[in-house]
Protein backbone atom coordinates (compact mmCIF):
# COMPACT_ATOMS: atom_id res chain seq x y z
CA UNK A 1 0.00 0.00 0.00
CA UNK A 2 3.07 2.60 0.55
CA UNK A 3 4.16 1.86 -2.23
CA UNK A 4 1.22 2.04 -4.45
CA UNK A 5 0.44 5.54 -2.68
CA UNK A 6 4.25 6.70 -3.53
CA UNK A 7 3.59 5.66 -7.15
CA UNK A 8 0.00 7.99 -7.01
CA UNK A 9 1.69 10.56 -4.95
CA UNK A 10 5.05 10.92 -8.26
CA UNK A 11 2.17 10.59 -10.75
CA UNK A 12 -0.35 13.44 -9.05
CA UNK A 13 3.53 15.59 -9.00
CA UNK A 14 3.98 14.63 -12.56
CA UNK A 15 0.74 16.11 -13.19
CA UNK A 16 0.96 19.12 -11.39
CA UNK A 17 4.34 20.64 -11.77
CA UNK A 18 3.46 21.77 -15.54
CA UNK A 19 0.90 24.14 -14.65
CA UNK A 20 2.98 25.24 -11.95
CA UNK A 21 5.81 25.97 -14.25
CA UNK A 22 3.23 27.22 -17.20
CA UNK A 23 2.90 30.06 -14.38
CA UNK A 24 6.08 30.84 -13.39
CA UNK A 25 5.42 29.98 -9.85
CA UNK A 26 9.48 29.01 -9.71
CA UNK A 27 10.65 32.07 -10.98
CA UNK A 28 12.24 34.17 -9.72
CA UNK A 29 14.54 31.49 -7.70
CA UNK A 30 17.05 34.05 -7.21
CA UNK A 31 18.57 37.99 -7.23
CA UNK A 32 17.08 39.06 -10.52
CA UNK A 33 19.65 41.93 -12.02
CA UNK A 34 17.44 44.67 -13.53
CA UNK A 35 19.73 46.91 -16.57
CA UNK A 36 19.02 50.64 -16.72
CA UNK A 37 20.11 52.27 -20.10
CA UNK A 38 20.00 55.86 -17.81
CA UNK A 39 22.09 57.23 -14.99
CA UNK A 40 20.97 57.55 -11.81
CA UNK A 41 18.36 59.90 -10.41
CA UNK A 42 16.34 60.57 -14.00
CA UNK A 43 13.05 59.22 -14.58
CA UNK A 44 13.47 56.56 -15.91
CA UNK A 45 15.68 55.41 -13.31
CA UNK A 46 13.20 56.54 -10.32
CA UNK A 47 10.58 54.55 -12.08
CA UNK A 48 12.18 51.44 -12.70
CA UNK A 49 13.25 51.49 -8.96
CA UNK A 50 9.93 52.02 -7.81
CA UNK A 51 8.35 48.99 -9.58
CA UNK A 52 11.98 47.01 -8.65
CA UNK A 53 10.89 47.50 -5.47
CA UNK A 54 7.30 45.73 -5.78
CA UNK A 55 8.78 43.47 -7.58
CA UNK A 56 10.81 42.36 -5.33
CA UNK A 57 8.17 42.34 -2.18
CA UNK A 58 5.80 40.12 -4.47
CA UNK A 59 8.50 37.51 -5.44
CA UNK A 60 10.66 37.32 -2.39
CA UNK A 61 13.86 38.12 -4.28
CA UNK A 62 16.54 40.88 -4.59
CA UNK A 63 15.59 42.82 -7.61
CA UNK A 64 18.94 44.88 -8.20
CA UNK A 65 19.59 47.59 -10.32
CA UNK A 66 22.21 48.36 -12.69
CA UNK A 67 22.79 51.41 -14.38
CA UNK A 68 24.42 51.01 -17.53
CA UNK A 69 23.63 54.39 -19.17
CA UNK A 70 25.35 55.58 -23.15
CA UNK A 71 25.18 54.81 -26.52
CA UNK A 72 21.04 55.75 -26.64
CA UNK A 73 20.31 52.91 -24.80
CA UNK A 74 22.56 50.63 -26.78
CA UNK A 75 25.23 49.82 -23.97
CA UNK A 76 22.41 48.48 -21.96
CA UNK A 77 20.61 46.34 -24.65
CA UNK A 78 23.98 44.38 -25.50
CA UNK A 79 24.17 43.42 -22.34
CA UNK A 80 20.97 42.29 -22.27
CA UNK A 81 21.09 40.57 -25.87
CA UNK A 82 24.96 38.77 -23.84
CA UNK A 83 22.91 37.73 -20.60
CA UNK A 84 22.08 34.06 -19.76
CA UNK A 85 18.31 33.45 -20.89
CA UNK A 86 16.99 32.11 -17.49
CA UNK A 87 15.00 35.14 -16.25
CA UNK A 88 17.41 36.66 -14.23
CA UNK A 89 18.67 39.32 -15.99
CA UNK A 90 16.27 41.92 -17.44
CA UNK A 91 16.05 45.63 -18.73
CA UNK A 92 14.25 48.52 -19.12
CA UNK A 93 14.83 49.23 -22.18
CA UNK A 94 13.27 52.30 -23.72
CA UNK A 95 11.83 53.29 -27.74
CA UNK A 96 14.73 54.15 -28.61
CA UNK A 97 16.13 50.34 -28.77
CA UNK A 98 13.26 48.84 -30.29
CA UNK A 99 11.59 52.01 -32.62
CA UNK A 100 14.36 54.22 -33.35
CA UNK A 101 18.21 52.83 -33.17
CA UNK A 102 17.66 50.81 -36.09
CA UNK A 103 17.06 53.76 -38.35
CA UNK A 104 19.32 56.25 -36.74
CA UNK A 105 22.65 53.99 -36.47
CA UNK A 106 25.01 52.54 -39.25
CA UNK A 107 25.57 49.47 -37.28
CA UNK A 108 23.90 47.97 -33.60
CA UNK A 109 25.83 45.54 -31.37
CA UNK A 110 22.61 43.18 -31.96
CA UNK A 111 19.39 43.05 -33.64
CA UNK A 112 16.73 43.81 -31.51
CA UNK A 113 13.84 41.68 -33.20
CA UNK A 114 16.98 38.52 -33.19
CA UNK A 115 18.30 38.74 -29.62
CA UNK A 116 15.69 40.37 -27.36
CA UNK A 117 12.30 39.26 -25.77
CA UNK A 118 9.98 42.42 -25.26
CA UNK A 119 7.32 41.34 -22.12
CA UNK A 120 5.37 43.86 -21.39
CA UNK A 121 4.96 47.96 -21.94
CA UNK A 122 5.46 49.42 -18.69
CA UNK A 123 5.28 53.11 -18.85
CA UNK A 124 4.80 56.10 -21.41
CA UNK A 125 5.20 60.15 -20.84
CA UNK A 126 5.07 63.17 -22.42
CA UNK A 127 7.09 65.60 -23.59
CA UNK A 128 6.40 69.18 -23.14
CA UNK A 129 6.77 72.14 -25.63
CA UNK A 130 8.77 74.91 -23.30
CA UNK A 131 10.51 78.00 -23.89
CA UNK A 132 12.26 80.62 -21.87
CA UNK A 133 9.96 83.17 -19.99
CA UNK A 134 12.07 86.02 -20.43
CA UNK A 135 13.68 85.60 -23.75
CA UNK A 136 10.60 84.40 -25.80
CA UNK A 137 7.50 86.24 -25.79
CA UNK A 138 4.83 83.82 -27.45
CA UNK A 139 2.51 82.96 -25.02
CA UNK A 140 0.91 80.04 -27.31
CA UNK A 141 1.90 77.36 -29.68
CA UNK A 142 0.58 79.72 -32.36
CA UNK A 143 2.74 82.91 -30.97
CA UNK A 144 5.85 81.00 -31.27
CA UNK A 145 5.10 79.77 -34.18
CA UNK A 146 4.11 82.99 -36.19
CA UNK A 147 7.37 84.51 -33.92
CA UNK A 148 9.81 81.78 -34.88
CA UNK A 149 8.77 82.13 -38.92
CA UNK A 150 9.59 85.61 -38.52
CA UNK A 151 12.94 85.63 -37.00
CA UNK A 152 16.28 86.23 -39.04
CA UNK A 153 18.08 83.04 -39.41
CA UNK A 154 14.98 80.92 -37.61
CA UNK A 155 15.41 79.32 -34.27
CA UNK A 156 17.79 76.87 -32.31
CA UNK A 157 16.07 74.28 -30.30
CA UNK A 158 17.83 71.65 -27.60
CA UNK A 159 17.53 67.93 -27.16
CA UNK A 160 19.37 65.35 -25.37
CA UNK A 161 21.38 64.19 -28.15
CA UNK A 162 20.92 63.33 -31.62
CA UNK A 163 18.16 60.63 -32.64
CA UNK A 164 16.14 60.79 -28.86
CA UNK A 165 12.60 61.48 -28.69
CA UNK A 166 13.27 65.33 -27.93
CA UNK A 167 15.37 65.38 -30.75
CA UNK A 168 12.96 64.01 -33.50
CA UNK A 169 10.12 66.04 -32.17
CA UNK A 170 11.81 69.18 -32.60
CA UNK A 171 12.56 68.06 -36.12
CA UNK A 172 9.41 67.03 -36.98
CA UNK A 173 7.58 70.56 -35.55
CA UNK A 174 9.85 72.68 -37.59
CA UNK A 175 9.16 70.61 -40.42
CA UNK A 176 5.32 70.81 -40.12
CA UNK A 177 5.06 74.17 -39.07
CA UNK A 178 7.70 75.49 -42.04
CA UNK A 179 10.00 76.99 -39.46
CA UNK A 180 13.85 77.33 -39.75
CA UNK A 181 15.34 75.69 -36.62
CA UNK A 182 18.76 74.32 -35.99
CA UNK A 183 19.17 71.27 -33.63
CA UNK A 184 22.13 72.06 -30.48
CA UNK A 185 21.96 68.93 -29.16
CA UNK A 186 23.30 68.91 -25.34
CA UNK A 187 24.22 65.82 -23.25
CA UNK A 188 21.06 65.66 -20.94
CA UNK A 189 18.03 68.31 -19.99
CA UNK A 190 20.80 69.63 -17.12
CA UNK A 191 22.71 71.16 -19.81
CA UNK A 192 20.01 72.05 -22.20
CA UNK A 193 18.21 74.26 -19.16
CA UNK A 194 20.34 76.75 -18.56
CA UNK A 195 21.12 77.10 -22.31
CA UNK A 196 17.84 78.12 -22.61
CA UNK A 197 16.96 80.47 -19.70
CA UNK A 198 20.41 81.82 -20.95
CA UNK A 199 18.66 82.58 -24.34
CA UNK A 200 21.19 80.15 -26.00
CA UNK A 201 18.41 78.28 -27.75
CA UNK A 202 14.86 79.46 -28.44
CA UNK A 203 12.70 75.92 -27.94
CA UNK A 204 12.91 72.73 -26.83
CA UNK A 205 10.23 69.34 -27.12
CA UNK A 206 11.54 67.55 -24.19
CA UNK A 207 10.49 65.38 -20.91
CA UNK A 208 7.47 67.07 -18.53
CA UNK A 209 9.29 65.80 -14.90
CA UNK A 210 12.49 67.70 -16.15
CA UNK A 211 10.89 71.35 -16.84
CA UNK A 212 8.07 71.04 -14.11
CA UNK A 213 9.73 72.89 -11.41
CA UNK A 214 10.54 75.74 -13.95
CA UNK A 215 7.09 76.17 -15.20
CA UNK A 216 5.44 76.79 -11.56
CA UNK A 217 8.11 78.72 -11.04
CA UNK A 218 7.36 80.73 -14.58
CA UNK A 219 11.25 80.40 -15.35
CA UNK A 220 9.88 78.49 -18.47
CA UNK A 221 6.24 78.47 -20.25
CA UNK A 222 4.52 75.48 -21.50
CA UNK A 223 2.80 75.87 -24.61
CA UNK A 224 1.66 72.14 -25.44
CA UNK A 225 2.24 69.13 -24.44
CA UNK A 226 2.10 65.49 -26.75
CA UNK A 227 0.00 63.33 -24.69
CA UNK A 228 -3.54 62.65 -25.92
CA UNK A 229 -4.56 64.67 -23.35
CA UNK A 230 -4.37 67.40 -20.92
CA UNK A 231 -1.92 66.44 -18.62
CA UNK A 232 -2.79 65.91 -14.57
CA UNK A 233 -0.06 68.05 -13.54
CA UNK A 234 -0.66 70.83 -16.11
CA UNK A 235 -4.27 71.02 -16.86
CA UNK A 236 -4.28 74.98 -18.19
CA UNK A 237 -1.34 73.31 -20.56
CA UNK A 238 -3.02 72.19 -23.82
CA UNK A 239 -2.32 69.53 -25.86
CA UNK A 240 -0.69 69.93 -29.68
CA UNK A 241 -3.63 69.14 -30.76
CA UNK A 242 -5.77 71.60 -29.20
CA UNK A 243 -2.50 74.26 -29.89
CA UNK A 244 -2.99 73.60 -33.84
CA UNK A 245 -1.09 70.81 -34.45
CA UNK A 246 -2.72 67.67 -34.70
CA UNK A 247 -1.74 64.30 -35.12
CA UNK A 248 1.41 65.26 -32.96
CA UNK A 249 0.87 62.58 -29.99
CA UNK A 250 4.23 61.60 -29.06
CA UNK A 251 4.10 59.46 -25.76
CA UNK A 252 8.10 57.95 -25.57
CA UNK A 253 7.87 54.38 -24.03
CA UNK A 254 9.32 51.85 -21.92
CA UNK A 255 9.47 48.37 -21.84
CA UNK A 256 10.81 45.39 -19.30
CA UNK A 257 12.50 43.15 -21.57
CA UNK A 258 14.34 39.46 -21.50
CA UNK A 259 17.70 38.14 -23.61
CA UNK A 260 16.35 36.07 -26.21
CA UNK A 261 15.71 32.54 -25.38
CA UNK A 262 13.79 33.18 -21.90
CA UNK A 263 11.37 30.44 -21.18
CA UNK A 264 7.72 31.88 -22.65
CA UNK A 265 6.74 31.36 -19.06
CA UNK A 266 8.97 33.66 -17.24
CA UNK A 267 8.09 36.30 -20.29
CA UNK A 268 4.41 35.88 -19.41
CA UNK A 269 4.64 35.84 -15.53
CA UNK A 270 6.65 39.44 -15.69
CA UNK A 271 3.69 40.63 -18.08
CA UNK A 272 1.18 39.67 -15.81
CA UNK A 273 3.13 40.95 -12.34
CA UNK A 274 3.38 44.55 -14.62
CA UNK A 275 -0.18 44.55 -14.83
CA UNK A 276 -0.62 43.52 -11.00
CA UNK A 277 1.43 45.91 -9.57
CA UNK A 278 1.01 49.05 -11.15
CA UNK A 279 -2.35 49.26 -10.78
CA UNK A 280 -4.48 51.39 -8.31
CA UNK A 281 -4.58 54.83 -7.63
CA UNK A 282 -1.40 54.88 -5.54
CA UNK A 283 0.55 53.92 -7.62
CA UNK A 284 -0.72 56.25 -10.54
CA UNK A 285 0.24 58.88 -8.07
CA UNK A 286 3.66 58.05 -8.14
CA UNK A 287 3.99 57.91 -11.97
CA UNK A 288 2.50 61.14 -12.30
CA UNK A 289 4.68 62.58 -9.76
CA UNK A 290 7.41 61.54 -12.19
CA UNK A 291 6.22 62.55 -15.21
CA UNK A 292 4.64 59.58 -16.34
CA UNK A 293 1.79 57.16 -16.71
CA UNK A 294 2.03 53.40 -16.05
CA UNK A 295 1.38 50.84 -19.21
CA UNK A 296 1.10 47.12 -18.92
CA UNK A 297 0.43 44.90 -21.98
CA UNK A 298 0.80 40.71 -23.11
CA UNK A 299 3.79 40.00 -24.83
CA UNK A 300 1.55 39.42 -27.89
CA UNK A 301 0.30 43.01 -27.54
CA UNK A 302 3.99 44.54 -26.65
CA UNK A 303 5.21 43.02 -30.01
CA UNK A 304 2.01 44.22 -32.03
CA UNK A 305 2.90 47.68 -30.63
CA UNK A 306 6.30 47.87 -31.08
CA UNK A 307 6.05 46.88 -35.29
CA UNK A 308 2.75 49.30 -35.33
CA UNK A 309 5.25 51.88 -34.47
CA UNK A 310 7.96 51.48 -36.61
CA UNK A 311 6.82 53.43 -39.79
CA UNK A 312 6.43 56.95 -37.66
CA UNK A 313 9.60 56.56 -35.96
CA UNK A 314 11.80 56.03 -39.15
CA UNK A 315 9.65 58.88 -40.83
CA UNK A 316 10.79 60.82 -37.79
CA UNK A 317 14.22 59.87 -38.49
CA UNK A 318 14.33 60.35 -41.87
CA UNK A 319 13.05 63.99 -41.33
CA UNK A 320 15.48 64.92 -38.94
CA UNK A 321 18.08 63.68 -41.23
CA UNK A 322 20.19 62.31 -38.23
CA UNK A 323 22.26 59.55 -38.64
CA UNK A 324 24.95 57.92 -36.56
CA UNK A 325 28.02 55.74 -37.66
Amino acid sequence: MTHRRSLLLAAAGSLAAPGLRAQGAEWPSRTVRVIVGFPPGGSVDVLTRILAERMQARTGQAWVVENRPGAGGNISAEALARSAPDGHTIAMLPISIYAINRFLYARLPFDPDRDLIPASLVWDFPNVAVVSAQHVPARTLAEFVAWAKARPGGISYGSSGVGTTIHLSGALFAARNGIEATHVPFRGAAQTIPAMLAGDIHFAIDGLASYMPLIQEGKVRALAITADQRWPTLPDVPTMAEAGVPDFVIMPWSTWSFPAGTPPRIVARLAELVRELTAGPEMARRAIEVGARWRSSTPEETRAFIQSELPRWQEMVRISGARVE
